[in-house]
């Protein structure tokens, strides 16, 4: 019985894991020209990883992707997984935390030991959950704090030919232990009125000019901007073809 029961909890944890196969390239990814810096230096330390250790140079492979929501954090995971022919593993750690706290360090220990046995890139999303999880309810501190001991060691002896990235809203309530794992933090900010002009112009380039004039909004994220766009542009193709529609009518 209890080994029937840990499979079932296995296979649900199983089930929370995104195994995500959409091809992106960090073309695809909207960024600044310092994370681009970054994130291009990243993916050639784990293309010459064998290289660097020759020489006892380290290489980044924990890192922390922080900021705005919307902004690219998870299309930025895929982009290095797929620039270096990994598969990617995400994970969204609101949904383990909240599953079965008693479980909560153990599930994540067998995903940390699948990614590496699997040299997969390991993408945790909403790392703010265990912070927030921490100090939220005082029955449950004891538990969470084990949960943060289990993933600094965890992260402490991940291997260096694995990959880690981490993504959190708010990086300023996490566990300072925590923040200290990471060799290289990313942040994400929302974009200038003239950088969502060129995401605009990127994403109305493949429709019909007459599809191409839309209310363009400000002040809003890459994601929110990209749902907007499509709105727009769906609405006005139906109202063409309505016109068409009813032009052809007897």
């Amino acid at each position: 019985m209890v080994i029937r029961i840990f499979l079932v909890f296995t296979m649900n944890l199983y089930n929370l894991i995104i195994q995500d196969k959409e091809e992106i390239t960090l073309n695809d990814v909207f960024l600044g020209q310092n994370n681009r810096d970054q994130l291009t230096q990243l993916i050639k330390e784990h293309t010459y990883v064998k290289e660097l250790q020759e020489y006892g140079l380290p290489v980044n492979n924990k890192i922390l992707l922080q900021g705005k929501s919307g902004c690219g954090k998870t299309m930025t995971a895929k982009a290095i997984a797929n620039a270096l022919g990994k598969s990617i593993l995400i994970l969204n750690l609101s949904n383990i935390v909240s599953s079965r706290i008693g479980e909560t360090s153990q599930n994540i220990k067998m995903i940390f030991d699948k990614a590496a046995r699997e040299r997969s890139v390991l993408f945790l999303d909403e790392l703010d959950q265990i912070g927030k999880a921490r100090g939220s309810d005082d029955k449950d501190v004891g538990e969470m704090r084990r949960l943060v001991n289990t993933l600094i060691q965890l992260i402490d002896y991940y291997p260096e030919n694995a990959l880690l990235l981490c993504a959190t809203n708010h990086a300023e309530i996490i566990d300072t232990a925590l923040l200290r794992r990471f060799q290289l933090k990313i942040s994400y900010e929302m974009p200038s009125d003239e950088f969502l002009d060129t995401f605009y112009d990127d994403l109305l380039s493949q429709f019909p000019e007459d599809l191409r004039v839309i209310d363009r909004q400000y002040h809003i994220s890459f994601a929110e901007a990209k749902d907007h766009t499509f709105t727009s542009v769906k609405s006005a193709l139906i109202k063409k073809l309505e016109s068409q529609t009813m032009t052809t009518q007897p």
